[in-house]
């Protein structure tokens, strides 16, 4: 039986989820010090005219925070995940734009990761922050 990295399950997930599918997310790195998740541009996303709503920049930030605490672990006998806590700053607007999420752990412990996600324009432009404790297993 050979044992999948964190990485290789979040790959296998990622496009089976229902509502990362819903919202387009897509993985464009998920092993080294940092993965990178891409929300593409897309109208049904906005709040009002082309301002990218704030659920779904937390939910990429969300989704980023997984892949970052998945990607340092061995993927454990049961497939079981949690987002403890999140916290988000929105710094910007973002308009008629894709984002991505840049996440990297802080730290990790036995059970809980510290990861931090930056959410920015693909031209490096900064839109949100968020700090969290996410629970593999």
């Amino acid at each position: 039986m050979t044992t999948q990295t964190g990485a290789e399950v979040m790959a296998q997930f990622l496009p089976q989820s229902p509502f990362v599918a819903k919202l387009g997310i897509v993985a464009e790195s998920l092993d080294g010090p940092e993965v990178r998740l891409r929300l593409p541009w897309d109208p049904s996303n906005v709040t009002l005219g082309d301002m990218v709503h704030g659920g779904a920049i937390a939910t990429l930030a969300d989704v980023t925070v997984m892949a970052a605490a998945w990607a340092r672990v061995q993927a454990p006998d049961s497939l079981r995940g949690v987002t403890v806590s999140m916290s988000m700053q929105y710094l910007a607007p973002a308009r008629s734009t894709d984002l991505v999420g840049v996440g990297r752990v802080l730290r990790g412990g036995k059970s809980l990761t510290h990861c931090e996600v930056d959410v920015v324009t693909p031209a490096g432009e900064k839109v949100a922050k968020a700090v969290a404790t996410y629970k593999v297993g």
